[in-house]
């Protein structure tokens, strides 16, 4: 186990590095974590229906950016860039004071966050958090053991689709606007699928862009022109009847091992960077996840998410990180100017200095990306009816539109937030059009510091929200 003076060296790096990477940016006002009261799902234990908000920043700030998380994300995926945006909206006199909150969808209630905990806290050690997830899958000796969830016990997450997630975001953004802030809602990968089927679901006759100033779509949206039929959408829901309610993210028969590979793997590069990797050793690792040479955890943690090294199957947590180091043994990383500092996206996935959070969700329901084929741009259509999708408001998401591409939605991203500026009347000076798709890889938005194109032109199109639509200056 590592010491407690190790322990309090580590710490002073950690604080160290942090300001150097802006993992602590000066001004970027407090963190916090909280669940409330979320959508009653029939089907769902009262516990479940919750839905978790990471806030960042001052409370007095009167503007709120809330973001959704990707499949297989969580809340902390975005802390670091919050701590940017709030920073730097601090800053200016322009665009006023702004909180970041980001959404922790409730699937996130089924993971097993005990050891991790005890791991950021600096009561047990590397080799410990490895093999309480990981180790006992070829070492029958280790007791006690992460117990994975037997789909047997959890067949309500079938239920667990957009109109869960929406109307989860929709007691959030209630919370918001009770406290008299004003609300942009943005989502990244399939977040902006969701920010947009919230924009246009049908509240009671009502669109909910109706409780937006503005629309954040991070290389993802939702598809539109081509929704599913209503029989392709009854076969889906029939598939899912008779399979595991999880997307298994790497194909290896186990749903949750994708978010256990990157919550251990990133805490590992976060609180231990330079001790050898246990898991580029391990029996059962993946052999495209392992360095060439013999690594350290932080080296071991780029080389699988770098995209010039990391498995094309993990493209939804990739970036431009750098590259292992010319020498060392173990063999260190080098961030080569890249990017994305490795440290950076580790803290993203890690939750770090987080209790009971990582930026993965684990148990990432299939019916939520079923469902978003659906949304269409909030184009009514046959698969809705179905699917229980009530994005129908496709014409009322009349606010400014910011959309970014990076490598997974390329121009598509762009294409549908034109589809919805041109239904709802959007005027082209309230459209921001950024396409980085041969640059950023899908997670370089989040992660990328200091040079970040997406925050670049995030911080001017916040102003622009606030002076409300057709009244901003022409781009």
């Amino acid at each position: 186990m590592r010491s407690r003076i190790t322990l309090r060296r580590s710490c002073l790096t950690a604080v160290a590095a942090a300001a150097m990477l802006g993992l602590a940016a000066p001004g970027a006002g407090a963190t916090s974590f909280s669940r409330i009261q979320g959508y009653d799902e029939p089907s769902t234990p009262s516990q479940y229906d919750k839905v978790g908000i990471l806030k960042v920043g001052p409370k007095s700030a009167p503007n709120v950016l809330l973001l959704a998380p990707g499949t297989s994300a969580g809340a902390s995926n975005f802390l670091p860039l919050s701590r940017d945006i709030v920073a730097r909206t601090k800053r200016s006199n322009k665009t006023g004071s702004w909180q970041v909150w980001s959404i922790e969808r409730r699937e996130n209630l089924l993971e097993d966050q005990t050891r991790l905990n005890q791991y950021k806290s600096g009561d047990i050690s590397s080799q410990d958090v490895f093999d309480y997830y990981l180790g006992w899958l070829s070492n029958g000796a280790i007791n006690p053991h992460f117990t994975p969830l037997q789909d047997s016990t959890v067949p309500f997450a079938r239920d667990w689709g957009m109109k869960v997630a929406v109307e989860d975001i929709h007691a959030v953004v209630r919370t918001a606007r009770h406290a008299g802030e004003r609300v942009v809602l943005g989502g990244h990968s399939l977040g902006g699928s969701i920010a947009t089927a919230y924009a246009t679901w049908d509240f009671s006759g009502t669109a909910g862009a109706k409780d937006l100033k503005g629309l954040v779509l991070i290389d993802g949206a939702s598809r539109f022109g081509e929704p599913p039929t209503a029989q392709e959408a009854q076969a889906s829901l029939d598939a899912l009847d008779a399979s595991p309610p999880f997307l298994d993210l790497l194909g290896l028969g186990f749903p949750w091992i994708a978010g256990a590979f990157n919550a251990v793997g990133s805490n590992e590069a976060r609180e231990d960077p330079h001790s050898e990797s246990i898991f580029q050793d391990w029996v059962l690792a993946p052999a495209d996840l392992k360095p060439p040479v013999n690594a350290d955890n932080e080296a071991q943690y780029g080389y699988a998410l770098d995209t010039e090294t990391g498995p094309a199957n993990l493209a939804l947590v990739q970036v431009h990180g750098g590259r292992l180091a010319d020498s060392g043994d173990p063999r260190g990383w080098n961030d080569a100017d890249e990017l994305t500092p490795i440290q950076r996206v580790a803290a993203a996935f890690a939750g770090s200095g987080l209790e009971g959070l990582d930026g993965t969700s684990w148990y990432h329901p299939k019916r939520l990306s079923i469902d978003s084929g659906a949304v269409n741009n909030g184009v009514a259509n046959d698969a809705q009816q179905v699917l229980d999708v009530d994005a129908t408001h496709g014409g009322a998401v009349r606010m400014p539109i910011y959309a970014f591409g990076a490598a997974l939605g390329d121009g598509r991203v762009l294409d549908s937030a034109r589809n919805l500026a041109e239904q709802s009347g959007v005027p082209k000076r309230d459209l921001t059009l950024i396409n980085r798709h041969g640059r950023y890889a899908h997670i370089d938005p989040l992660t990328a510091y200091p040079r970040n194109a997406f925050v670049k032109n995030l911080i001017p199109f916040l102003t622009e929200t606030r002076a409300g639509i057709g009244k901003t200056h022409k781009k």
